[in-house]
Order: structure tokens, then sequence, then C-alpha cells
């Protein structure tokens, strides 16, 4: 992540946010010369890279296999109706382009999989995992691991989200809390937008932290996971210790 300088017209877009505390026209320089994977873009992923791209990541790698359904559109906003029938990540780029011109948008019309996970968080400095399945986010996991890629990891169900921070030889991976796929998970679960957009929009948050180096690693999800239900407004932050006999992290260092 090589921080770019900033033109007189993205100080201009960018300038309520350079007024945040820790943030200023460093942060933004940082936040340009960044590339971040998002991978899928549906009612999480697709919040999370639109709040990426307003806020001025530099490039934004969506990666979504498949064509939009009349069912995704209570929950995907990088959606449109017009656009049922065709491939989604054509829609979600037409969108966050009409947002922010000024960012790189790279579409790969492909779900990740053994295949194409190394070569999907190699394009990218951070990465952001949405995927429905448990084998998609786990295989972003080793990915971002191996590669010493920070990672984002988002999910939700009915009115339940959760988000973690995994940084590489610091603090536990994915798979230390999931070391095998949960058996009888579905790709389709309840859900509202509402409840989608929050998580999307709390990984991008903690995405822009990450790469613009707001406040500290400790002071985030970096280790932690959030867990909330809206059901009764109930949040709370839990910390996952790394393990020993992680096959994923175990032995890797910082």
């Amino acid at each position: 992540m090589t921080p770019a300088e900033l033109t007189p017209d993205e100080l201009k877009r960018y300038q309520w946010q350079l007024w945040v505390r820790d943030f200023g026209q460093e942060g933004q320089r940082r936040l340009k010369g960044a590339s971040v994977l998002v991978s899928r873009i549906g009612g999480v992923g697709g919040s999370a890279a639109l709040h990426l791209a307003a806020a001025g990541v530099g490039r934004l790698v969506i990666a979504h296999a498949g064509n939009l359904r009349l069912d995704d559109l209570n929950r995907q906003t990088l959606m449109t109706t017009d656009w049922i029938g065709k491939p989604r990540v054509e829609s979600a780029e037409r969108r966050l382009r009409e947002l922010n011109p000024l960012v790189e948008i790279e579409t790969v019309a492909e779900n990740v999989s053994e295949a194409n996970a190394a070569g999907l968080v190699a394009r990218a400095d951070l990465v952001v995992a949405a995927a429905p399945l448990f084998t998609e986010r786990l295989l972003l996991n080793r990915e971002a691991v191996r590669q010493r890629k920070p990672l984002v990891d988002c999910a939700m169900y009915d009115l339940e989200g959760r988000v973690m921070v995994v940084l590489p030889g610091q603090t536990a991976c994915l798979a230390c809390l999931y070391p095998e796929p949960p058996a009888n998970w579905k790709r389709e679960f309840p859900v509202f937008s509402a409840v989608s957009s929050t998580v999307g929009s709390l990984a991008a948050m903690e995405a822009i932290k990450l790469i613009a180096r707001i406040g500290s690693a400790s002071g985030g999800l970096a280790g932690r996971l959030l867990t909330f239900d809206l059901r009764d407004m109930s949040f709370r932050t839990i910390a996952i210790a790394r393990r020993a006999d992680c096959s994923v992290c175990g032995d890797l260092r910082s």
C-alpha cells in the first residue's frame, strides 16, 4: 500500500472525512494507494464495497459469479431491477463507478474456489470475506494468512451479525474459530437488507481503519469477534485466542 498524492478534486470530494481525527490527508493517501478484494458482493459484501468506494479506496477487486435474480433485490444494494438476468458484477461495477469514478474497479465473475483463491488474494492488499459459504471464507482465510494479507471476515444470519479481523502472524485466524465448515450450513438463509448492510458497513470501517492506520490494531477487531443481535440490540466482542494446533496459522510467526 503506497500513499499517493491527492488531487484538488479528491481533496474536495473527501473533505468531510479528512476532518476525522487520526485520518486526515495522510490517511486518505493511504486509501488511495490501497487495493481491496471483496468476495462476494451480495448483501454484506455489496455494502462493504459501496462504503469502500465512497471512502476512496484506490482499487476494488469484486468477485461474484452468476446473474441477478429477483429474490436478490431485497438485500443486494448494488443491484437494480433492470439488471435481472445479467451478471451481478456488472451491475455492481456500474453502481460503484456512478458513485465514485475515481476508484478503479476490477471485476471477477467467479466465486472463490481452490482454483482461484490464491490469485484473487494476490491482487489485493486487504481482503473482505463476505461469502455466504464457509468453504469460501475458509479458503480466503487460508490464502490471506499464507500471503500475510489482513482479512476482514463478516457474516450474518437472521438478525444476527459477526465481524472478525485477522492479522496473519499476530492474531487468531478464522480456522482457529472454525477448523471445519459447520455441518448443514446452507447458502440460503433469512435476511433483511438492514442487517446485511450493518455487517458490511462495520467490515468496511475495519478495513478503512487498517489501511489508514486509524487508532491501534488492538482497539479494533484484530483478534476479536464482534457479534450482535438486532432483535434485542445486544452487542459484544469476544477475544479469540490463536490455536497452536491450527492447520492454517499455528506455525506462523509475526
